[in-house]
């Protein structure tokens, strides 16, 4: 399986902002945080808001912030909203015209991938945000993403 940029995107950005759940963040932090194209960042970050994941304010005193407690954000649950199709393979009966599958009827592949996918879905629906920001690692994340250090006593050691 592989994840579109949107989903990618989507995941460093929630992941970026559960490092700083203790702040609002904005939409070129993160960017630069990722070296990614902060236009691209800007839908991400509008599906998000969409979704109900994150509360994107504008404005003075604006931002982004986690509208839920990182354990409670399942990362299966994000991918399963930001991508768009989640099939491995286009398995279509073949046509009169010629386009399609002539083994789609009697093809087992569908059903090993259909396993296969459950299986990395059931991986991601057990892990949370939360999971993914383990205490004892948070000070090396932050030491590699620029943003405002004083805002972080982890940070300023």
């Amino acid at each position: 399986m592989r994840l579109t940029l949107h989903t990618d995107y989507a995941l460093r950005t929630l992941l970026y902002m559960g490092l700083h759940a203790d702040r609002r963040v904005s939409i070129q932090e993160i960017a630069d945080a990722y070296d990614i194209s902060e236009n691209h960042l800007v839908k991400v970050i509008h599906r998000l808001s969409r979704l109900g994941l994150i509360d994107a304010r504008r404005g003075r005193g604006g931002g982004l912030v986690l509208a839920h407690a990182p354990e409670d954000i399942r990362i299966g649950d994000v991918v399963r909203k930001t991508e768009d199709n989640m099939r491995l393979v286009s398995c279509e009966p073949a046509n009169p015209e010629g386009a399609g599958c002539i083994l789609s009827d009697m093809c087992k592949l569908r059903g090993a991938l259909a396993q296969a996918l459950d299986a990395f879905m059931k991986v991601l629906d057990e892990t949370t945000l939360a999971d993914l920001l383990p205490d004892h690692d948070r000070h090396m994340l932050l030491a590699r993403l620029p943003g405002p250090a004083s805002d972080d006593p982890i940070r300023r050691v």
